[in-house]
């Protein structure tokens, strides 16, 4: 469930109380997301968790209503899923000993490409495709000399 709140007094000094003492000056809106899982077992709730957030945004809310701020939120979030799953299990990036200088955000970007070529390749999936570059070098710089297009 998502609250909207429009407000133009309170957005014109939302932020004043930062570190900066300025307003947001693109703040339009502010929300309240209200996640809710249930567990059930054997058909009785077992445990009920409640998780809330809130967001910002600069869309005003004829261009963006709870609703489609809700479905926004939603969409994105299936893409943070999306992509730091394949990251965190397919290259196991958790347990990355690199913390050094540029050397883990050029590994993650490394990561980020590997997984953008594999997809827009159409691999069956992001750890079929690395077994096959690994096996088949050849194949793999193809795959980056086409842009992720061919095998």
């Amino acid at each position: 469930m998502l609250w909207a709140l429009f407000d133009p007094a309170w957005n014109a000094v939302a932020g004043n109380a930062g570190t900066h003492h300025l307003p947001w000056p693109h703040l339009q809106q502010l929300g309240r997301l209200e996640r809710r899982r249930r567990t059930v077992r054997r058909g009785q709730l077992v445990k009920e968790e409640i998780e809330v957030s809130y967001l910002i945004t600069s869309a005003p809310p004829t261009r963006a209503d709870a609703t489609t701020l809700l479905r926004s939120s939603r969409g994105h979030w299936g893409i943070e899923n999306r992509l730091h799953w394949v990251r965190d299990v397919t290259f196991d990036e958790d347990r990355c000993q690199v913390r050094a200088g540029a050397a883990p955000q050029t590994l993650a970007t490394a990561r980020n490409l590997a997984i953008a070529f594999l997809r827009r390749s159409g691999a069956a999936s992001i750890a079929a495709g690395l077994r096959t570059c690994a096996g088949r070098p050849t194949a793999a710089i193809r795959l980056i000399l086409s842009g992720g297009r061919a095998w």
